[in-house]
């Protein structure tokens, strides 16, 4: 994909899609590399390096990008620094394409956001394509998924035999009495935010297996019983309901505690996909309107928000924290 050189400058928006997409790109090509090279189910390897080579192409689009625009190529991360080839799996194959999964989902969210936020059309195209080409990454997870019966499909409800209309405000209730049954609309931001809360699970308990930084390894000690706690309280939000919970995969992790990675890379990581599971609790909140599952999300979100801005913390402390472009700071010019 060509790009032509443009006269107008990117807007704040643009950067920071541009921005956050080469620091995670970065970080799946060294998830990837390590994975591809120990991977041993054929399938599942096949969507590994797809996924790698859609990664990188998109870091060779971006610096190309950057270049164009003055703009410095950010660090993000490395085979070389942040990967050890010969470090055992961590995880079991089974596992990676769950989390390849719900990295997708995360990656087909996050570039829908991108198309959304760009004005310019050299990066609403890019964008595109970049959604166009998760998308397959997906019907191939997906395939693969189901084919091996490890696809953790949604509660089944029976189909309506008509439409109702609501008619009382018992509708929204949820503390005394009766409590009306989950929606559809509630049961599928409920079950999806468990499917991503249990990959935080498994990685957390990896991760603390192999950290070399003890205060590291606290925090995803910490963390594994976090998303444990808020597992088990949206898992029985569902069991009341009579619904079925997702499926478990905290048993595939190898007995590894050899590190694949550097501290970094899985600090940095489990982050963002924590910050990121605040946005979707919230997106869960705002589709829920029986009171007291609204109220569920606003205590979960404080407390994974908490858990995050501790995560932050510790990476400016060891110096792991890659700082975002920031605007100008006025005070500071006025006062030269």
């Amino acid at each position: 994909m060509g790009y032509i050189n443009h006269n107008v400058e990117l807007t704040s928006a643009e950067i920071a899609n541009l921005w956050t997409q080469y620091i995670n790109d970065s970080s799946s090509i060294c998830v990837l590399t390590h994975s591809i090279e120990h991977a041993k189910d054929e399938e599942i390897k096949d969507i590994l390096v797809f996924a790698r080579s859609l990664a990188a192409n998109h870091i060779e689009q971006l610096t190309k990008i950057f270049h164009q625009e003055n703009f410095p190529v950010p660090k993000g991360f490395s085979i070389e620094e942040d990967v050890n080839i010969e470090a055992p799996a961590l995880f079991t194959d089974t596992f990676m394409l769950v989390y390849m999964h719900v990295m997708t989902l995360l990656g087909l969210t996050g570039y829908a956001g991108a198309v959304a936020t760009s004005s310019r059309s050299d990066q609403i195209k890019y964008f595109i394509q970049c959604n166009t080409e998760t998308m397959e990454l997906y019907e191939r997870i997906a395939h693969v998924m189901l084919k091996k019966g490890i696809y953790s499909k949604p509660p089944r409800i029976n189909t309506p035999d008509k439409v109702d209309i609501v008619n009382n405000q018992q509708y929204l209730s949820g503390w005394l009495g009766n409590k009306r049954p989950l929606s559809a609309i509630e049961i599928s931001d409920v079950s999806f935010n468990m499917v991503k809360i249990i990959v935080k699970v498994v990685l957390e308990i990896g991760f603390a297996q192999v950290c070399e930084t003890k205060d590291v390894q606290k925090y995803f000690q910490r963390g594994k019983k976090v998303c444990e706690k808020q597992f088990a309280s949206l898992s029985s939000v569902l069991t009341k309901g009579g619904l079925a919970s997702p499926s478990s995969w905290v048993s595939e992790v190898t007995d590894s505690t050899i590190p694949p990675f550097s501290d970094k890379l899985m600090l940095n990581h489990i982050v963002i996909l924590v910050s990121a599971a605040v946005g979707y609790y919230g997106a869960g909140m705002s589709v829920s309107q029986r009171r007291d599952l609204a109220f569920e999300y606003t205590r979960l979100i404080a407390e994974v928000a908490l858990y995050a801005e501790d995560g932050a913390e510790l990476l400016i402390k060891h110096g792991w924290l890659e700082q975002p472009p920031l605007a100008e700071d006025r005070e500071n010019l006025a006062s030269k």
